[in-house]
């Protein structure tokens, strides 16, 4: 999403985040008003009513006319059908996320359940403990998976030899990887999905 349409989204949501501010946009929506008859509908002071319509003018929310000496204002239903189609769209939502970390969560499962096994002579991380949260299990799962290459077939033993490094308890390991469907088996041979 560009800075614009971020900024434009922010100022929608904050102009919007007030319950007065709401009421007035579906008063507007059925009938135009004066700064008068809203505050009287709103049992507000009309320096209050004010403010709250300068707000939504920012964003071309309402519109005002003159009319005597009264202003009379009116919600612009395609300056919001405008903001709707623009930036209310899944994939406007979804770019919202652009300078997100997606996987720092997963990052820091796998730093609070690995440690580095001094007694390798290799720089092996291992295993504290197989997670009980089904979703942290998950994690470890997939960073498990990844130890093994795709399109090659492994026996039971390969996979355990594979496994064995990273936690005592291999087995267990092993039948979680089917289990999440992260690995297939198919008498006695083992790949990843």
């Amino acid at each position: 999403m560009k800075q614009e349409q971020f900024k434009t989204l922010l100022q929608f949501f904050k102009a919007l985040a007030d319950e007065s501010r709401l009421k007035i946009v579906g008063i507007l929506a059925n009938q135009e008003c004066s700064v008068e008859e809203l505050a009287a509908l709103m049992q507000l002071k009309e320096p209050t009513v004010s403010h709250h319509l300068a707000k939504l003018k920012e964003l071309n929310l309402v519109t005002m006319r003159p009319e005597g000496n009264s202003r009379i204002y009116q919600l612009d239903s395609e300056v919001l059908q405008s903001i709707s189609k623009k930036i209310f769209t899944p994939e406007q939502m979804a770019s919202l996320i652009e300078n997100v970390d997606t996987e720092a969560w997963e990052s820091k499962v796998l730093k609070n359940y690995l440690e580095v096994d001094h007694n390798s002579t290799d720089i092996v991380q291992r295993l504290k403990e197989i997670p009980a949260s089904r979703k942290k299990r998950l994690v470890i799962l997939k960073w498990l998976a990844n130890k093994f290459d795709l399109g090659i077939n492994y026996s039971e033993r390969e996979v355990n030899d594979i496994l064995k490094p990273y936690h005592a308890d291999y087995a267990t390991l092993r039948r979680e990887l089917i289990g999440y469907q992260l690995m297939q088996r198919d008498n006695g041979v083992y790949w990843r999905l």
